[in-house]
């Protein structure tokens, strides 16, 4: 056991953040291209909001935040992986709407499940993964 896991209280990873250069752009492509849903849209700041998206019914979401003073936004291979069920049908849909996707489906083969990726318009990466059944 960690020498700090009995002091602390984390319950969940409750959500996770990419940084972004411009919110509604950002909330474009994950709300009508990805099929998210906003969840919260509130000020942060003189000229800034704080923004989280999910998955219908999932409890984990993604804030769509400004960088930190100083840094650009984007560009980070994120780390956040989507389940699908049928990954080809989802690589085909987004290609077809014009999303910045990989040129095929990975397969890897045994264990490792077939993924693709797929960034938002400041070039975040996130990975589609159709786990085993």
């Amino acid at each position: 056991m960690s020498k700090v896991a009995s002091t602390l209280n984390f319950t969940q990873v409750g959500r996770v953040c990419v940084t972004v250069a411009d919110t509604d752009r950002a909330i474009d492509f994950y709300v009508d291209t990805l099929g998210f849903e906003k969840v919260v849209d509130v000020p942060m700041g003189p000229d800034m909001r704080w923004v989280e998206v999910a998955i219908p019914g999932t409890p984990t979401t993604i804030a769509l935040a400004p960088p930190p003073q100083g840094r650009e936004a984007g560009g980070s291979q994120t780390g956040i992986c989507i389940d699908t069920t049928d990954v080809d049908a989802d690589h085909a849909a987004l290609k077809a709407a014009g999303a910045d996707v990989d040129d095929e489906v990975t397969r890897w083969g045994g264990p490792v499940p077939p993924m693709f990726w797929v960034r938002d318009p400041d070039g975040n990466a996130l990975i589609v993964v159709q786990p085993s059944s």
